[in-house]
């Protein structure tokens, strides 16, 4: 029997863009340094906005054949951040895209929004207790910005981090496992503010023309509740690549790229978290720079101990 990595990161997002937006540099980082990163996206992003014109044709008001589109997409980000190990919840459209908060689509048949926590729940225990992570990264409560499957995503995230170590549940999808670290995604007000600071200068040396808002970069919170910063400049150019393979959804300009609205966000290749379980971060004002950190080697697959 082949021993599993040392290090093992496992990533919960909505829709296929999401994760290399969020968290491609760290994707990138502990791919290239050997740890096992899985990826699991709950829908296949069909409700979403088409940029390229000679694309528009697969929205959901037109053929409704986006989701497949953006699996494709999906595959070509993960292959330039190096992640071979990427999954949809349940199996590809398993949940649908259940579209902005408040819209009909929330509540069509198959929508994310729509479905049982718990039993989606278990679809994602049965990938913990295969992979075994040590390490979770998901969305804050809010799922970041309010998109009722960004939210739908954090709260099966959690539940499924609390059922896949429960020996009482489903002993069908495998043995127990206890995540040792939960982070949600993150971004320092501080740094959101002096990025949007410079953006107006790099507006006039790209193709972009109008600037977002701090507002509209989901996780911006208060500094005290970063505890961890992941320095991701060595990737920054994988990031931006990844970015690009979601070409119906973001157009790159590097320092800079906008999604279907077309308003100008910084690309931050520092990516930060907030450690919510498990684990203690640095003390005082000093910042975790590893995920990982306080976790012991794990030699036994059954078994993750923090330290």
């Amino acid at each position: 029997m082949t021993e599993p990595p040392a290090r093992r990161l496992l990533l919960v997002h909505a829709h296929p863009d999401d994760e290399s937006i969020n968290n491609g540099a760290t994707m990138a980082k502990y791919a290239a340094e050997g740890a096992h990163v899985t990826l699991v996206t709950c829908t296949l992003g069909e409700e979403g906005e088409v940029i390229p014109p000679g694309l528009a044709h697969l929205a959901a008001d037109r053929e409704d054949s986006l989701g497949s589109w953006r699996v494709g997409e999906l595959a070509a980000a993960m292959k330039e951040l190096g992640v071979t190990d990427h999954r949809f919840l349940g199996g590809p459209g398993r949940y649908r895209d259940s579209g902005m908060m408040g819209t009909e689509q929330n509540h069509r048949p198959g929508a994310f929004w729509s479905a049982d926590p718990d039993e989606a729940a278990a679809h994602l225990v049965e990938v913990i207790r295969e992979v075994r992570p040590q390490v979770l990264i998901t969305y804050d409560p809010d799922g970041g910005y309010g998109h009722p499957d960004h939210i739908q995503a954090h709260r099966v995230a959690m539940r499924a981090a609390d059922l896949a170590a429960e020996p009482a549940f489903r002993r069908d999808l495998g043995e127990p496992h206890t995540i040792a670290k939960i982070y949600w995604n993150r971004v320092p007000r501080s740094v959101a503010e002096e990025r949007f600071r410079r953006l107006e200068g790099q507006l006039r040396h790209s193709p972009f023309t109008a600037p977002a808002a701090v507002a509209d970069v989901p996780g911006v919170t208060d500094d005290e509740r970063i505890t961890t910063e992941i320095d991701g400049g060595p990737f920054k150019a994988a990031k931006a690549a990844a970015m690009r393979a979601h070409a119906t959804q973001i157009t790159v300009s590097e320092p800079l790229f906008v999604l279907s609205n077309e308003l100008a966000q910084p690309l931050f290749e520092v990516e930060y978290y907030e450690l919510v379980r498990g684990g203690a971060s640095a003390e005082g004002t000093i910042r975790e720079t590893d995920l990982f950190a306080g976790l012991e080697r794990v030699t036994d697959v059954a078994e993750v101990t923090a330290l």
